[in-house]
């Protein structure tokens, strides 16, 4: 569809704009940064109503907005089983297994915490497992906003990825977690108000009121594409699998539990931002099913449904929305692995150093590689699913295991090492199957990680008193 001139220019303007908004409050942010633990868990200061639209910002970014909306526009509901399904399903699941005890324990990372219930090594290989997990997430937000960029401003794909990187990282470079909680806060109130409108209105189009438009919508879907689960069950709860527990050993999860002011204000928090993911998660659903049935085309199904049914002005609204969620997600996103590499792996080595400035450093390193993973032309979608993955297979069993009384360092390596390399080879093979069969891969390497890690804790448990590491 091609955008009126006049609107690439309102919405090119009305960009710039926000992005001066957005330096503007990391400025402000900045001055609540007086140490490195200010900029990464906020002082372990954040209350109920700043912990709760941080966490459900983070999450409510590109692949729900945009690529999950992609995705059951082309294929039905069951694509959204990953995300918003999954990934709401994972803060539900944090507030009632981890939430509680890892803010106990006052850390600063995830990896953190399997030093503390393990070893050192184990925290070293955590940290090198979990960093790389982030790219691939990143680089899909990167990817969608600069979708948005060349539909609505004529802006080259290259050269938008260099922009949203560029705009992403420089905010959360200057407030760190005060930044990213300040704006959260902000910009989920402008995607509550946009998105409801935007559904509305999108229905209200397609009936005589928004409730006759979505009743509609749902009964010219054909049944299958109603369908919540997938004809393969297997494959479709190994997607599920991998949307809601894969992020339970992630450090964006963790931060924000780090960073909030109680055990029981993180626990809500979760919880709050979890079913309020899930609820959100409805409307580009619908909107999905909507735009298969209007028919129209190119890649960002929200952003055309925008410019067909809005008028400029609120078009330039909703514009702004998507920007801000995505924004939102990004520097979270960039401000997580950054911590890990800062504070699990350089400053160990480098006593004396300044923790606020390593950080920062860190920050950067990350936003410059997630770009050149933009740059490398994987889907959004395949991006989003590769990050999910890669922490179910490698870091959950020892996190699990850590919260219990049955530990082991030497299990915990050998799970995360061998669900990671089973993981990766099938990967790399570009098998549809595990080892040649129609068992998922995901779900399987989750399970062959678990065993694992029995069979080496019993082995050792025979010779020695179990590892109970405090």
């Amino acid at each position: 569809m091609e955008i009126d001139p006049s609107l690439k220019t309102l919405v090119l303007g009305a960009m710039g704009g926000y992005v001066v908004l957005a330096f503007a409050l990391a400025a402000y942010a900045q001055r609540q940064v007086k140490s490195a633990e200010d900029y990464v868990v906020a002082g372990r200061r954040l209350p109920l109503w700043l912990a709760a639209p941080t966490l459900l910002a983070t999450w409510f970014g590109a692949g729900t907005l945009m690529t999950a909306t992609d995705e059951v526009r082309a294929r039905g509901i069951h694509a959204a089983t990953l995300d918003p399904i999954g990934a709401g399903l994972c803060l539900v699941i944090a507030a009632f297994v981890i939430a509680k005890p890892l803010w106990k324990m006052k850390l600063t990372t995830l990896s953190d915490f399997y030093r503390a219930r393990f070893d050192r090594r184990v925290e070293q290989l955590s940290a090198v497992m979990m960093v790389p997990s982030y790219f691939g997430w990143i680089a899909a937000q990167f990817m969608v906003l600069s979708e948005m960029l060349e539909l609505f401003g004529g802006i080259p794909i290259a050269w938008g990825l260099v922009l949203v990187a560029f705009v992403g990282v420089g905010y959360t470079l200057m407030g760190g977690m005060w930044a990213v909680t300040l704006t959260d806060a902000v910009q989920m109130i402008i995607v509550v108000v946009g998105l409801v409108f935007l559904t509305g209105t999108v229905m209200s189009e397609l009936g005589e009121g928004a409730w006759d438009g979505l009743v509609q919508v749902w009964q010219r879907t054909t049944p299958d594409r109603r369908a919540l689960i997938e004809p393969s069950f297997l494959a479709w709860f190994s997607v599920l699998c991998a949307g809601a527990l894969g992020n339970l050993p992630m450090q964006d999860v963790g931060q924000r539990i780090f960073a909030s002011r109680s055990a029981r204000v993180a626990q809500w928090a979760c919880l709050l931002a979890g079913v309020g993911y899930l609820v959100l998660g409805l409307m580009p659903m619908s909107l999905g099913l909507a735009a298969h049935l209007i028919g129209t085309e190119g890649q960002s199904t929200l952003s055309l449904l925008a410019a067909h049914f809005l008028t400029p002005g609120l078009a330039v609204m909703f514009v702004l929305v998507l920007m801000s969620v995505i924004l939102s997600t990004i520097d979270s996103a960039i401000l997580a692995p950054a911590t890990v590499i800062s504070q699990n792996l350089v400053l160990p080595r480098m006593k004396g150093a300044s923790a606020l400035r390593v950080n920062r450093i860190a920050v950067l390193v990350v936003g410059v590689i997630s770009l050149g993973v933009s740059f490398a032309g994987e889907s959004a979608y395949g991006l989003l699913e590769a990050a999910y993955e890669l922490g179910m297979v490698s870091l959950l069993v020892p996190l699990l295991f850590g919260l219990s009384r049955w530990r082991s360092s030497t299990a915990a390596l050998g799970a995360m090492i061998g669900g990671f390399v089973v993981w990766l080879g099938h990967l790399v093979a570009s098998q549809e199957g595990f080892v040649g069969t129609e068992l998922p891969i995901g779900l399987s390497c989750m399970l062959l990680a678990a065993l694992i890690y029995l069979v080496i804790y019993r082995g050792a448990s025979r010779t020695r008193r179990p590892d109970y590491a405090s």
